[in-house]
């Protein structure tokens, strides 16, 4: 796949996640009742599950508030940029960093926008700050992930390890997002929505880095086409 096409793709990829995610935030907004109909049933039934299953509870504490933690994935995060830097690659280090940070910013301002109330329990076993939607560990995640594999991706990773990063990536995403459900302190809309918002902007990182880097090739191409060393 070419460049300029790999960017367009990217575009579209996000421009359709963004659509979905006004969408969700459209109806979490407007208290839709089926949605908060299946959003009950669904963290009703964990929470009886964690509640009743305390070892089980304490493992899903453990993945949430320490593996899968946000300030985990953005350590992670922060390595990769500091590799980034230490190969001189300047640019892709702050893509790199400016998506996560935005992704924090973003997902804090729509909470303060929405004011969603968590799950509320007469016998809580776990609890969190700020509102709810969209979940800021499930969005934290999947951007962590996401920028890693693309990262993994442009350097040209062997195939065996791009696929173990995929699994690992899979299992953290559905498993962070399991966990705060599990846990009752969030709605599965929630976890939903931070999926959506996280995935938007990696597919965003992606697509406006491949234009950026385009400009920047054709501003260093000669007239015949050819470029500059």
């Amino acid at each position: 796949m070419q460049p300029a096409t790999h960017h367009r793709r990217a575009a579209r990829t996000a421009a359709v996640f963004t659509a979905l995610f006004l969408v969700l935030l459209a109806l979490v907004a407007a208290h839709w009742g089926p949605l908060g109909n299946v959003d009950r049933e669904i963290a009703v039934a964990l929470h009886r599950s964690a509640v009743e299953h305390h070892g089980w509870t304490r493992t899903n504490r453990v993945l949430s508030d320490w593996i899968w933690d946000p300030w985990a994935m953005r350590a992670l995060l922060a390595v990769a940029v500091g590799w980034l830097l230490w190969r001189r690659e300047r640019r892709l280090a702050l893509w790199v960093a400016v998506t996560a940070a935005v992704g924090t910013a973003l997902q804090q301002a729509v909470k303060a926008a929405v004011d969603r109330e968590r799950p509320r329990w007469p016998d809580p076993v776990d609890s969190a700050h700020y509102a709810a939607f969209p979940s800021g560990h499930a969005l934290t995640a999947i951007v962590a992930f996401g920028l890693l594999l693309w990262l993994m991706t442009l350097h040209g990773a062997p195939a065996r390890w791009l696929r173990l990063m995929i699994a690992v990536a899979a299992v953290s995403v559905l498993g962070v997002g399991f966990t705060r459900l599990y846990l009752g302190v969030h709605w599965p809309s929630d976890v939903l929505g931070g999926w959506l918002l996280g995935a938007a902007l990696v597919y965003g990182a992606i697509a406006s880095y491949g234009c950026a880097q385009s400009h920047t090739g054709e501003r260093e191409s000669s007239p015949d086409g050819r470029v500059r060393s």
